[in-house]
């Protein structure tokens, strides 16, 4: 007896041996094996491609920078005592530092140049640093995070005179400033433990 199998789209036709037991007849059997792998493939293809990767899974953002300390210098050689607008702008930077939005102290340091007397010059600085420390109020800066500090003559950015000893002017306007410093905020204080040996019960 012979088989003979063909495989089509439309189906699987096979010969069976006939009444005679010599002539094949094509016999169909399951013609709609192929119609229905058909359709399958035709559904997988309309449906869209997945992503291997977990679509509930979010990539973690990347750690914001470390803070460390800021610090700004403004001057007051050509304005004197008054606070003008190259002043307000670098106050305005530094404050737009991640570290003075953290809520650090401020600590703002006076300084005068040294011709005159000692008390006047250290009086000057306090009046630099006062108006530094105003700026920063009307900026919405606690008065509690500002720390003024005068200085007077006592530390000169650079020498107030020449190598011969004659009087330097533009080193003298250099030494009229104000130094401001934003250090971190105080870590969070820890909660107490509680003892379980003096717990009431």
């Amino acid at each position: 007896m012979r088989r003979l199998a063909w495989i089509a789209a439309v189906g699987v036709t096979a010969c069976a041996p006939g009444p005679d037991g010599n002539r094949a007849e094509p016999v169909t059997a399951n013609a709609t094996i192929g119609n229905d792998a058909l359709a399958n493939v035709a559904d997988n293809a309309a449906e869209p491609a997945k992503s291997i990767l977990r679509p509930e899974i979010v990539a973690p953002e990347p750690a914001p920078p470390a803070l460390e300390p800021v610090a700004a210098t403004v001057a007051f050689g050509a304005s004197g005592l008054v606070l003008d607008d190259a002043g307000r702008a670098a106050i305005d930077a530094l404050l737009a530092s991640p570290t003075a939005a953290a809520g650090g102290p401020i600590t703002v340091r006076g300084h005068s140049d040294s011709p005159g007397n000692d008390r006047v010059n250290l009086r000057a600085s306090q009046s630099r640093a006062e108006a530094v420390r105003d700026y920063l109020v009307e900026k919405g800066i606690a008065t509690d995070r500002i720390t003024v500090v005068a200085l007077g003559e006592t530390t000169p950015l650079v020498p107030n005179a020449r190598p011969d000893g004659s009087d330097d002017p533009e080193a003298r306007a250099r030494n009229r400033r104000v130094e401001l410093t934003v250090d971190l905020p105080a870590p969070p204080a820890e909660a107490p433990v509680a003892d379980p040996d003096n717990a009431a019960g």
